[in-house]
């Protein structure tokens, strides 16, 4: 970055090297914010420093979010920052948290694995001057200013419920094949899926929910599991990225393509041979690039103190992102139904 040498630039310098000489900084000091500085002690006019803690690091679902965050940081002059856990660990992920606290970045977005836990390291970066938000899941009872959300639950939840009546014939029994056990969307999507089973698929039935973590071999071998002990399934739903692949998986193993049918929230490259196949009927979700673009715009408005509005124009692509205030809930907008015939146009 170019600077102007100013006589107030030289100053700030000045003083900084003088605390640094003297030791007099604290580490949890911030720097009130002046013409010369920032809350996060950056000089003025430093990008902004955005940082995205997921769920799981390595994936392909957020390392896709990751890539529209990068693509974010060029169009808008951040520093994007992403890191997750190798594991889907609570405790792993508040201590990376807790390392960009000590970083003094500008905002923290979490995913978190579980919201209960992550809501105290959440209060400690609200209390060393950092923004804080959430995206693609939810701490709602944390100091969260804002949750970005890839679509609404009730979409979620009812898109999942319908894919597999369709192709189930809206009649059978279905198990669910979950992630973590904490994860606040999952589990609110799987509320949906229980009330609209109830209220608008009558000869349907769900028989089991279990939970594979974020390990797609578990996934499958769990839904083998649940065929075996259940003769009659003839649904599985895959709730997460890994878990809907893995389900599908479990079908071609057993040689039930067109007697058990699955559905899922999987990104379409990991999917594309289930569809195609047969093994998997439809997957659920959304942009997920463009959902980590939105979650880069949106640390950028919080750290510079940017009202969200009722319709926000984001880019092109997202002319017309809508923000509820009572919920406080950035919403990328209606979920996508992935099939084969739709598929080969998603490259993530």
């Amino acid at each position: 970055m170019n600077l102007k040498t100013t006589g107030k630039a030289t100053t700030v310098v000045a003083l900084a090297a003088a605390l640094a000489l003297t030791g007099c900084t604290k580490k949890n000091d911030t720097t009130t914010p002046d013409a010369g500085g920032t809350a996060s002690g950056a000089p003025a006019g430093a990008p902004k420093k955005i940082a995205f803690v997921p769920k799981l690091q390595g994936i392909p679902y957020f390392e896709a979010m990751n890539t529209g965050g990068q693509a974010a940081a060029k169009a808008l002059g951040i520093q994007w920052l992403y890191q997750g856990p190798t594991t889907a660990d609570a405790a792993a992920q508040a201590q990376i948290v807790r390392s960009y606290i000590q970083q003094k970045v500008d905002t923290i977005i979490v995913a978190p694995n579980d919201p209960n836990s992550m809501a105290p390291v959440l209060q400690q970066a609200k209390d060393a001057g950092i923004k804080v938000l959430t995206s693609d899941t939810d701490a709602p009872t944390s100091v969260r200013q804002a949750f970005v959300s890839q679509a609404s639950t009730d979409g979620i939840g009812t898109g999942l419920t319908d894919a597999l009546a369709k192709a189930m014939g809206s009649k059978g029994t279905y198990a669910i094949v979950s992630c973590g056990e904490t994860a606040q969307n999952l589990n609110s999507w799987i509320a949906v899926q229980k009330k609209v089973t109830a209220d608008k698929y009558k000869d349907m039935t769900i028989v089991d929910t279990v939970y594979a973590g974020e390990d797609q071999g578990k996934a499958t071998q769990m839904a083998t599991d649940l065929m075996n002990a259940h003769p009659d399934l003839t649904g599985l739903v895959g709730e997460c990225t890994s878990s809907a692949p893995g389900v599908a998986q479990a079908v071609k193993d057993a040689g039930k393509i067109g007697k058990v049918f699955t559905v899922g929230l999987g990104t379409p490259k990991s999917m594309a041979p289930y569809l195609t196949d047969g093994s998997s009927s439809a997957s659920i979700l959304w942009d997920v690039q463009n959902l980590g673009y939105l979650t880069a715009w949106a640390g950028l408005q919080a750290a510079e103190n940017k009202d969200l509005q009722a319709t926000n124009n984001v880019n092109a692509q997202m002319s017309a992102v809508t923000y509820d205030s009572a919920s406080k809930v950035l919403l990328l907008g209606p979920p996508l139904v992935i099939t084969k015939d739709n598929v080969s146009q998603f490259n993530y």
